[in-house]
């Protein structure tokens, strides 16, 4: 029972790591320490999309399933979770590789609006 809880836990985890990869240079408008750990997620996140790799957190909670009782899935979290309920059917690497530069030009346009919001103000 513990085992299966860790392997929910672990796909809630991943699921907030995804939407933080995402959306978390908005956080930086609010907190200043934000970039020194949402760039180096994001960094993650868009390497694993563009090389087609699969996540670490994939494997341990497939291993958490099979060590309760269960089965895993093949294939990625994304693939198994979110591409029935996101994405159309026949994701391909172009797929991909678009979805990874939605999430660059997220992320670009979030830190431009940080910038902004905390450059100097012109004093007339």
């Amino acid at each position: 029972m513990l085992l299966r809880i860790l392997a929910d836990l672990i796909v809630v985890l991943h699921l907030a790591f995804i939407v933080f990869v995402v959306g978390g240079g908005l956080l930086a408008i609010r907190w200043r320490w934000i970039p020194w750990v949402h760039l180096p997620a994001a960094t993650w996140g868009a390497i694993l999309e563009i090389r087609g790799l699969i996540c670490p957190l994939t494997p341990l909670e497939n291993w958490l399933r099979r060590e309760a009782g269960g089965t895993g899935y093949t294939g990625g979290f994304i693939e198994h979770y979110l591409l029935p309920i996101l994405y159309p059917p026949g994701l391909t690497s172009s797929i991909q590789l678009l979805l990874a530069a939605l999430v660059v030009v997220a992320n670009l346009i979030a830190y431009a609006l940080v910038w902004r919001s905390r450059r100097p103000r012109d004093r007339r």
